[in-house]
């Protein structure tokens, strides 16, 4: 009898990776980049030399603690945890949060508009011939790349893949379309990055070259990536709606199916009075932040502007809020989900927000639509433990794969493995020395998933190198750039793509058998973008 092979559980794969992290510090010698000020031309400059572990200064020595992980691969586990805390926590939150607000049907509702808004517009001649859902699928798309090239959209996608699984699977795609259409289109604008300040802002600054500079030619890039990257994602789309058995996720997809294949005629349009006090409870709260903050600085790239932002959406919530009221609490409801998104935009632009404070009011929009729907305290409570209950999985899988890096921190061999492959460079020429630079930045980012961290450990380096070989510092930017963008999508160690396959429902192993051809186009066209920073004259390089 012929053996069949299975795929191990995405436990089990973490795991292994783990494991294999650990089998890596016993081959590869511990070391570290020592940071020193010297003194040039009367500035000081901030540079990084590697050393061994048996070569560190005595100081350093004394604090670097290094060596061959064996059992400690357990402890990475429970470490893994503790690092990845935030993102865990923000996703049970928003786990919960949103299984409360689903209770009210309010996003069958939404769907059922807008589907019933799309078969309108088939009856456009221009619009039916580019066809309906690619033009709202690229809207979509397009929108969140925008987030994420122009401030770095990234755990915020975990949020938004609830809301767009479903809109995909009713119109007939499953949900890797779902992801593909806010994670992997945010991640796209990631990697074109035109202001993002965590990427190029910190790149930059390392590299000491004029604050997003040369933006001219990343918004060609962003547009190029975009156009290939949604190409891709259009195409797999038409598959599956074609064929939806095509799909490697028909099986597992059936549990959206089944939660979103509701009838519209089961939906009891109503406006409990309820609903009407949280309406004047949530006024009365905008208007107080209105009060405290009648100016918001919204920051875009190296640009800012100031206008009475919150004010202005208080009035606004007002008049929606009202209207949507006399029609039925789910469009109540639905406004609240919108001002959610508004202010989540609001508070990371003018605020500095992070997962804790989306993650607070993503909280507050569940016990709002709770409220709203005459849940009592109990009840949102125990939807709240459901929603939990239904996200762990995804959670747990978040802290296992943070046992990866604590185990490469621990072994010491980060660094190591850094400084092993800039002496791969040796004596190229310029598009080959940008390439390899490009591929390093490539591995070092399955490693490093942050990509202000791998900044500051690599472009000191990078950029001084750069200067030895001819090639523009812009240049080893975007390098750095489209190297710390495309492999996010595919590295286990982001918790983020972790956390949104969990909310999604994909295997891992299933998202790595449809992104790998996707992610090697994406590494082989960032190559090809790189060649004319090198070949030709652009302004800022």
């Amino acid at each position: 009898m012929a053996w069949k092979g299975k795929v191990p559980h995405t436990y089990v794969i973490v795991f292994f990776i783990i494991v294999f992290a650990a089998m890596l510090t016993w081959v590869i010698p511990p070391g570290k980049y020592v940071k020193t000020t010297v003194l040039k031309d009367g500035k000081e400059h901030t540079e990084l030399t590697f050393y061994y572990k048996d070569q560190l200064p005595a100081d350093e020595a004394a604090h670097f603690k290094s060596g061959p992980q064996t059992w400690q691969v357990f402890s990475a586990l429970f470490k893994g945890f503790v690092r990845q805390s935030g993102i865990i926590i923000f996703t049970l939150m928003i786990g919960g949060a949103f299984w409360i607000m689903n209770t009210s049907k309010a996003i069958d509702v939404g769907i059922f508009d807008f589907l019933r808004f799309a078969k309108r517009l088939e009856h456009n001649r221009l619009v039916k011939k580019l066809g309906v859902d690619n033009i709202i699928m690229v809207m979509i798309m397009t929108l969140f790349s925008f987030f994420g090239a122009v401030f770095g959209m990234s755990e915020e996608t975990i949020a938004f893949t609830i809301i767009l699984i479903p809109l995909a699977i009713s119109m007939g795609y499953d949900s890797i379309v779902g992801v593909g259409l806010v994670y992997v289109a945010a991640h796209l604008g990631f990697s074109g990055a035109i202001l993002n300040p965590f990427t190029i802002g910190i790149a930059q600054g390392l590299a000491e070259i004029p604050l997003f500079s040369g933006i001219e030619y990343r918004i060609f890039s962003w547009v190029v990536i975009n156009i290939v990257g949604f190409t891709f994602i259009l195409r797999y789309a038409h598959k599956v709606k074609k064929n939806p058995k095509s799909s490697i996720m028909y099986h597992e997809d059936a549990h959206w199916r089944n939660e979103f294949s509701g009838k519209e005629t089961e939906v009891t349009y109503y406006t409990p009075r309820m609903a009407w006090i949280v309406f004047v409870a949530l006024i009365l709260t905008m208007s107080a932040f209105s009060w405290f903050h009648p100016q918001t600085t919204l920051k875009l790239g190296n640009s800012a502007a100031t206008w009475p932002v919150l004010p202005v959406l208080t009035l606004v919530f007002i008049l929606s809020g009202y209207l949507s009221l006399r029609k039925s609490v789910h469009y109540f409801i639905l406004v609240l989900l919108a001002y959610t998104i508004v202010y989540l935009i609001v508070g990371v632009m003018g605020y500095g927000w992070y997962v804790m404070e989306i993650a607070t009011l993503f909280m507050g929009l569940g016990i709002a639509s709770g409220l709203a729907i005459n849940k009592s305290a109990d009840d949102i409570a125990k939807l709240f433990v459901e929603g939990v209950k239904d996200i762990l999985s995804a959670a747990i899988i978040i802290g296992l794969a943070g046992g990866i890096i604590i185990t490469l921190e621990e072994g010491g061999i980060i660094d190591s493995i850094l400084y092993g492959l800039s002496k791969a460079m040796g004596n190229f020429g310029q598009i080959a020395s940008v390439g390899v630079m490009y591929m390093i930045q490539t591995v070092i980012n399955i490693a490093i998933p942050s990509g202000s961290a791998k900044a500051a450990i690599t472009m000191p380096i990078m950029a001084p190198f750069s200067d030895l070989i001819g090639v523009s510092r812009q240049a080893t930017v975007m390098a750095f750039q489209f190297g710390d963008g495309f492999t996010n999508m595919i590295t286990p160690t982001s918790g983020v793509l972790i956390a949104v396959l969990g909310v999604a429902r994909i295997p891992y192993e299933k998202w790595f058998r449809w992104i790998w051809p996707y992610m090697l186009i994406l590494i082989l066209l960032g190559f090809l973008l790189l060649i004319p920073t090198v070949t030709m004259k652009l302004n800022g390089f």
